[in-house]
């Protein structure tokens, strides 16, 4: 994969995952996700963030990755099922960006 698809691949994946949302499909894990609610996905999230967590303890970045992996697939998920797509994290990221960390969170 090059680089300039490596760098898409995150709105190549929402995309995907919307067209489960909004096209069910029996054999998607995304959409028999969806079809359980909020809570499901919410849950999903939580669950792979413990996982993050306990791989982060551990001297095995492979392991680490693949479980970030996981926790990026579900959040956006999370942010399809919610209706929110990539680019507006993108742009809080970018208005954020060049600010103390303290700072911003002064601001909120």
């Amino acid at each position: 994969m090059s680089n300039e698809s490596t760098d898409q691949i995150i709105d190549e994946l929402y995309k995907v995952i919307c067209e489960r949302r909004d096209h069910p499909r029996q054999d998607s894990y995304v959409s028999s996700l969806l079809q359980k609610g909020t809570d499901q996905v919410l849950k999903k999230v939580g669950e792979e963030s413990c996982e993050v967590l306990l791989a982060a303890k551990n001297p095995n970045p492979p392991a680490l990755i693949h479980e970030l992996a996981d926790l990026t697939f579900h959040l956006l998920v999370l942010m399809a099922e919610q209706n929110i797509p990539p680019s507006a994290i993108k742009t809080e990221l970018q208005r954020r960006f060049g600010t103390s960390g303290l700072t911003e969170k002064a601001s909120r």
